[in-house]
């Protein structure tokens, strides 16, 4: 199984994910063609760097002839301080990309132009019209509404009612289908990362000074492994987060591999004593760890809901999955005095199961939630693509000391594909299982 591991000690930001993907071997024309394939006037400029004496990729973002941070995007009649020229002491992808993360809504349209921000709803299309492959698609869309997610939550407004703020939106859009486009080149089984360094200090914000993580950063880190260790600076941009749990990563020390290729990715400052990069290294997992299948322990947490609105109950389910539930469960149940219920049952591991346990407090009307260890034994999945007639998508296996058990088309991937295509969903996954059975019987 081909895994890789992404190493934060510096944190992890969108340009520093693309200078890593090209330092680990992908092909930078991938990342070049997606860029151009958005039609949005940016290009990247590839250079090597020197950070502490380490050799590492530098990729800039450029809207013309310059640098997609120093391009003019704000309308005069825009005021916020932000965007004013003081010198916001960010990460070096801050001072443009967190402000993708910050976010206004319709109520406050009488002081905004919404002519400079970018809807979810616009750049879900944007990158739905370009011409990627739909897993490329797919985990890009993934990204953004999970940011949007978080905004949504920080600004207690609809998910699509949320405009991302244009200074940064370009580098950010560009940033984040790059490098899906490079996690895609790169083929991938599964991604694993160490604890994010965050980094420390302050961070200005359209609304305030907050401490490091930013707001929108901070919500997307829920759950994941965090420290604030060595510089006071940010370290975890909102894109880097952002794209680190679209990838669903699993959290801890790098797994036993045998690692193939070693990339590092440069953020834009270069403190003295600190190597301010990323490091991805891609590997096959080690064949002695995958003999006998997985088998872990996982957290199940339950409760009976018989008066809860199912509008709560749903947003309550999408929820958890964002705070990295592995499975949320919804049943019809019969309480006592013959009242209908649903016994809402969410699977964790260790690491997730404090902060879904709270939101279940929080958001429900349960008063008390059972929890229990279960063990459980997990088939080993890999990813394999095929070539359809509507693009490629990727078939999820299944399999146990090596002898394949299940194969099946992933749906983002069939339902990016069919809404590209204006096809039936069912169509995708059946051109798609006949492509898999066809290359095996080959």
């Amino acid at each position: 199984m081909r895994i890789a591991y992404l190493d934060c000690f510096a944190g992890i930001s969108g340009d520093m994910f693309l200078g890593a993907l090209i330092d680990a071997g992908v092909d930078p024309q991938v990342l070049h063609t997606a860029t151009a394939a958005l039609g949005l006037g940016a290009s990247l400029r590839v250079e090597t760097v020197d950070r502490s004496g380490i050799s590492c990729t530098k990729v800039h973002v450029l809207e013309g002839e310059r640098l997609a941070e120093d391009a003019p995007k704000v309308a005069k009649a825009h005021t916020h301080d932000h965007d004013d020229g003081h010198t916001h002491q960010h990460h070096p992808r801050t001072q443009h990309e967190h402000k993708i993360g910050h976010a206004h809504t319709h109520d406050d349209e009488h002081t905004h132009q919404h002519s400079h921000g970018r809807s979810l709803t616009v750049i879900r299309g944007l990158i739905q019209s370009a011409a990627l492959a739909a897993p490329v698609k797919s985990l890009a869309i993934r990204a953004f509404e999970l940011l949007g997610a978080s905004e949504a939550k920080i600004h207690d407004v609809p998910v699509e009612q949320i405009h991302f703020h244009e200074v940064g939106a370009v580098d950010a859009i560009v940033d984040i289908v790059a490098a899906s486009a490079g996690i895609h080149a790169l083929g991938v089984d599964r991604w694993h990362c160490s604890p994010l360094n965050v980094g420390g200090g302050m961070v200005d914000c359209a609304h305030g000074r907050f401490p490091v993580p930013a707001p929108a950063t901070a919500d997307l880190l829920k759950g994941i492994p965090t420290y604030s260790a060595t510089v006071q600076m940010e370290l975890v941009t909102p894109t880097g987060a952002a794209l680190v749990r679209a990838l669903e990563c699993s959290f801890g020390q790098q797994p036993a591999m045998q690692v193939e290729k070693i990339g590092y990715g440069a953020g834009s400052r270069n403190p003295a004593g600190f190597p301010n990069v990323l490091r991805l290294s891609v590997g096959e997992a080690d064949e002695k760890s995958l003999q006998s299948g997985a088998s872990d322990t996982v957290m199940v947490l339950e409760t009976a809901l018989d008066d809860l609105s199912p509008q709560i109950l749903a947003h309550v389910t999408e929820t958890a999955l964002a705070l990295g539930a592995l499975d949320v469960m919804c049943t019809a149940v019969q309480m006592k005095k013959g009242r209908m219920g649903t016994l809402l049952t969410v699977l964790a591991d260790e690491m997730h199961a404090p902060a879904l346990e709270r939101l279940l407090l929080r958001e429900t009307t349960t008063l008390g939630i059972r929890a229990h260890r279960e063990h459980r034994s997990c088939l080993d999945r890999s990813f394999v693509s095929v070539t359809t007639e509507f693009g490629e998508i990727r078939i999820k296996v299944g399999s146990l000391r090596g002898e394949e058990l299940n194969a099946a088309p992933e749906f983002e991937d069939c339902r990016s594909a069919a809404t590209a295509h204006k096809v039936p969903v069912k169509q995708v996954i059946q051109a798609a299982t006949a492509a898999y059975l066809n290359g095996k019987a080959r």
